[in-house]
């Protein structure tokens, strides 16, 4: 028996809504089922597409998509979309190297509207479609679909509180799946569902309106009365209020989220209503894979499983390396037992950068402040303010939400924090909205900023002992996503002394460095955090094709070492620096800066992320795609032989 029949003659969301309203729960079984299927093989993001199933085979059946545009806020709900919307042949290429990327792209489908690889941007992008279609005249409509606990952005109210301020028709679709929103009164709840998305609730409610303005018991003020009306009208008849009405936009829910017929019928009627206006769906994520469902957390990536059984497929030995991630998590326990100043503080993501190690153990010094960056970051300076240490830990590319928070109220005043950078460089199938390419760049030109970068686990360790030390300003530390190098990592603590680098291998040629004698012609390497290491192999490379190299590891890039850097403009013609980050304003950057201030004219030669975004694919393939794998730095060395 073929269990994806109807899925199989799905190509485009027109052959959807050929299928009659009967067949829309099979297609959700199936779909749902093809999802497990490729994810137990192709690991993804899991549990959020699992949970928006029926969500999205009723979106597509009832708007006149891609005409209708769906904005999808958190990207990673979209799997279903993208089977529906012609992809379902190359769905088994997700996130891998030159196939379809994990999130909406507009490049790679007409039906994806808009760019969705973190949170909270879905409302103010999708008002502004809504807008710009209103402007052009068409009869467009708009949907933004909010969920995975990104209500909590910033970004997502002040979109939600410019809704009500021009005319649109905007529906807002909020896919709760583990926020308390609005409490569900069961059957009740979804009557008053039926009632209010109803023609014959609305015929009622308008003209009942009528009759208030025609006798005078009610008049057009102000800007957005007949919305409060309506509003006050609801509350009146259902003893309900909430924060969403508040805003001016009409509150429809909860509604079960996974009643697909229920759906298309509510998704039918409120789109012809006028006016902005916010749905409201429980789901449960996971939905249909018991596993999933049990435990969000671990099945929101899981990685390989076994589709039967539900059996994670983990390739783990004692002895490996261990995560960078890990390291941080242990690290700040250990210096929280030492100093009681000491807070953890991260947005939305404890399991990923592991903050729960701190939250576990002394979990009134350790704070999850939701998907809030910004927040995050001046949350932190108001600590530090008092004379807490707050470290900050934030993804990389996450951290360029929290910028304006970063100048203006941590570095203008000096405060001494830790901020932790994870997933720093590339980071893999995620893919361009999840690298971390530009904090190097970004965070240099911030004056009372440090930054600084592990070569390996250690480092790590030292740099977040030398940052809980007394100092001044913002302390960034950066660091990639994986495995480190070592397996002795938990060595007593040293200070890495602010703005030293070292000499990891001098030049055979050189050894001595006699600042007397000329410029050999030979080359220094040199590198900033982790890919110092492969920076490493390839400096062997070089040498066992009879190339002389130095190789410097900086650790910090501000305040860079300049007594290292000369030594380097005094002794080598030629410099590679190295670095996983782009090479636009970052380390080779900075070194150009400091010869040319210096009056040194070394050939200088970057290796990093070039002034592009770059998409998905394993880390190895992409560092062979920049030129920052060994073999293709030992070719740079190479070419630089006379």
């Amino acid at each position: 028996m073929n269990t994806t029949a109807l899925l199989e003659s799905i190509n485009s969301p027109h052959d959807l809504r050929r299928l009659e309203q009967g067949q829309l729960e099979q297609v959700c079984h199936e779909l749902r089922q093809y999802i497990i299927e490729v994810l137990s093989e192709n690991p993804g993001h899991f549990g959020s597409s699992l949970g928006c199933v029926e969500l999205t085979v009723a979106l597509h059946y009832a708007f006149n998509t891609p005409y209708d545009h769906i904005v999808w806020d958190v990207g990673h709900q979209a799997y279903g979309h993208k089977i529906l919307t012609g992809r379902r042949e190359l769905f088994h290429t997700l996130r891998q190297f030159g196939g379809i990327g994990g999130f909406p792209n507009p490049e790679e489908s007409e039906y994806d509207s808009f760019i969705s690889g973190h949170a909270s941007n879905s409302i103010s992008a999708a008002l502004g479609m809504a807008v710009a279609s209103r402007l052009k005249g068409e009869d467009r409509k708009v949907v933004a679909v909010i969920g995975d606990g990104s209500m909590t952005g910033g970004l997502a109210f002040e979109g939600l509180n410019n809704v009500s301020s021009q005319p649109n028709d905007l529906l807002i679709i909020l896919n709760d799946n583990n926020m308390a929103i609005d409490k569900s009164v069961g059957g009740l709840s979804q009557s008053l569902v039926n009632l209010t998305t109803s023609k014959t609730y609305n015929t009622i409610r308008y003209k009942l309106y009528l009759f208030f303005k025609k006798h005078g018991i009610i008049k057009e003020s102000s800007k957005g009365f007949i919305l409060r009306f309506n509003n006050s009208l609801k509350a009146l008849l259902t003893k309900q209020h909430n924060a969403f009405e508040g805003f001016n936009v009409r509150y429809f829910g909860p509604v079960d989220g996974h009643n697909v017929k229920e759906l298309v019928k509510i998704l039918q009627d409120i789109q012809q209503m006028r006016g902005p206006k916010l749905l409201h769906l429980l789901t449960k994520k996971g939905k249909g894979f018991v596993p999933a469902e049990n435990d969000a957390t671990i099945w929101h990536a899981p990685g390989k499983f076994n589709p039967e059984t539900g059996e994670r497929i983990i390739k783990k030995s004692l002895d490996e390396p261990q995560l960078y991630q890990d390291i941080f998590g242990h690290t700040l326990v250990e210096l929280a037992r030492q100093n009681p100043r000491i807070v953890g503080i991260t947005p939305a993501m404890p399991t990923g950068c592991s903050m729960t190690f701190m939250m576990h153990e002394m979990p009134d010094r350790a704070f999850d402040v939701g998907i809030a960056e910004g927040h995050a970051v001046t949350f932190s300076a108001g600590l530090a303010k008092e004379g807490m240490l707050p470290f900050c830990n934030i993804y990389s590319s996450f951290m360029q939400r929290a910028y304006d928070n970063l100048i203006h109220d941590a570095a203008l005043q000096q405060l001494d924090m830790v901020l932790c950078l994870d997933r720093a460089g590339l980071v893999g199938e995620d893919g361009a909205t999840h690298h971390g390419a530009l904090d190097l760049a970004y965070l240099r030109c911030i004056p009372n900023v440090t930054i600084a970068s592990p070569l390996n686990e250690i480092d790590l360790r030292n740099l977040m002992y030398t940052a809980s030390q007394p100092h001044q300003g913002v302390f960034v530390i950066r660091y990639p996503r994986g495995k480190g190098e070592l397996k002795d990592w938990q060595r007593p603590f040293e200070v890495l002394p602010v703005g030293k680098g070292r000499r990891l291998t001098a030049s055979n040629c050189h050894c001595g460095l006699d600042p007397q004698s000329p410029p050999k012609n030979n080359t220094a390497v040199v590198s900033l955090g982790p890919i110092g290491n492969i920076a490493a192999q390839a400096v062997e490379k070089a040498k066992a094709a009879g190339i002389e190299v130095a190789h410097y590891d900086m650790i910090y890039l501000k305040p860079i070492d300049e007594e290292l850097l000369h030594e380097i403009g005094t002794h080598y013609k030629r410099v590679v620096t190295v670095e996983n980050g782009t090479i636009q304003g970052g380390l080779g950057t900075a070194v150009m800066e400091f010869m040319s201030a210096n009056g040194y004219s070394p050939e200088v030669t970057r290796v990093g992320i070039p002034d592009e975004f770059i998409p998905h694919g394993t880390i190895p393939e992409l560092y062979r795609l920049c030129g920052m794998d060994a073999d293709s730095i030992a070719e740079v060395l190479q070419l630089t032989k006379r």
